[in-house]
């Protein structure tokens, strides 16, 4: 069986066509297209089969968006899409539409360990809940709760509730923020555009200058990804507090996660930012702020917290997903 799994996200749209394999998907061929160069999503899927023909049993997309009744608008795209639409369209006998995150989810127990990065040493817990937080164009959450000897993915849309500060530092943040927008959501501190609020809040606060070179690369590139690198590099103190913060409140929400669904099977970070932290991750300060429950510190220091390395892995539990489908679309 030969099926079309999909990634759609606000800035990147990833296609993949996949066969079945021992252990898991195995891709035949995957390309990558920018979301904000088409018009909709038939638009990059037509221009892949055009270059890469095939008969196609099964589709499924993993989207940057509630999904609900087989159909979503995209978050951070003018986008809305059907799955009753895309099956009468390409004529494929079936085709699914799920949550990005959820499409993530099915492909952890499937991840190999060269795959994940393992930030604290600790016991593995097969069979129990397991949490994933992924902060990238926005902020993703998503559960896999453990029934009946096999894992089920819980979507949500946890990235829009309410950001709630854990010093006297992060409510200056939350009030600056909550003049500009109103409500602060989570996913206004804990996304691509969340690093260019907390560095903008930062810089107003501290009245730091900026240099020309920073002004000039982040006029020319997405400013998040330029805080990042000028914060790896540790060229600018603005941006090296930028990303600690960022960091810090990551944290404290991947340990109230894992609080609210009991996820001793472990905590996963994923999205588009993680893995290029990593070094900012990979600290004492991550876990001291994950365990950081008063009375429940012990319990989190017991859980399981992994970055997910491989990009695709949202692909690959698309995939998954459109191999298991039967008959019902």
């Amino acid at each position: 069986m030969l099926v079309l799994a999909g990634d759609i996200g606000g800035t990147k749209t990833n296609l993949g066509l996949f066969i079945r394999g021992k252990s898991r998907p195995l891709p035949e061929v995957i390309e990558a297209y920018p979301s904000r160069d088409a018009k909709n999503l038939s638009e990059i899927i037509k221009k892949f089969i055009q270059r890469h023909p095939a008969r196609i049993q099964n589709a499924c997309f993993g989207i940057a968006g509630p999904v609900l009744n087989g159909r979503s608008k995209i978050t951070n795209l003018p986008w809305e899409v059907s799955q009753d639409q895309l099956r009468q369209h390409f004529k494929w006998p079936r085709v699914r539409l799920i949550n990005d995150l959820e499409a993530t989810a099915i492909a952890l127990p499937f991840l190999n360990n060269r795959e994940l990065y393992v930030l604290n040493k600790t016991r593995i817990h097969r069979g129990r809940n397991i949490a994933l937080v992924a902060p990238g164009t926005g902020l993703g959450k998503v559960l896999l709760i453990y029934n009946n000897g096999r894992y089920w993915p819980v979507a949500s849309e946890g990235g829009h509730a309410d950001f709630a500060p854990n010093s006297v530092e992060e409510v200056r943040l939350w009030k600056y923020l909550q003049g500009k927008f109103g409500h602060v959501s989570i996913e206004r501190v804990l996304s691509g555009q969340g690093l260019a609020n907390i560095y903008s809040w930062l810089q107003e606060s501290t009245k730091l200058s900026e240099p020309k070179w920073l002004s000039d690369k982040m006029k020319t590139m997405d400013p998040a990804q330029a805080i990042g690198e000028a914060a790896l590099e540790k060229k600018n103190k603005l941006c090296m507090k930028t990303v600690n913060m960022f960091v810090s409140i990551l944290a404290a929400v991947a340990g109230n996660l894992a609080l609210t669904a009991m996820t001793t099977g472990g905590v996963y970070l994923g999205g588009g930012i993680s893995p290029k932290i990593l070094p900012k991750i990979n600290r004492k300060d991550f876990m001291a702020s994950f365990t950081d429950k008063g009375r429940f510190k012990h319990f989190l220091e017991k859980i399981p917290v992994k970055v997910i390395l491989n990009d695709k892995a949202a692909l690959l539990g698309a995939a998954r997903c459109a191999l298991e489908m039967d008959g019902h679309s």
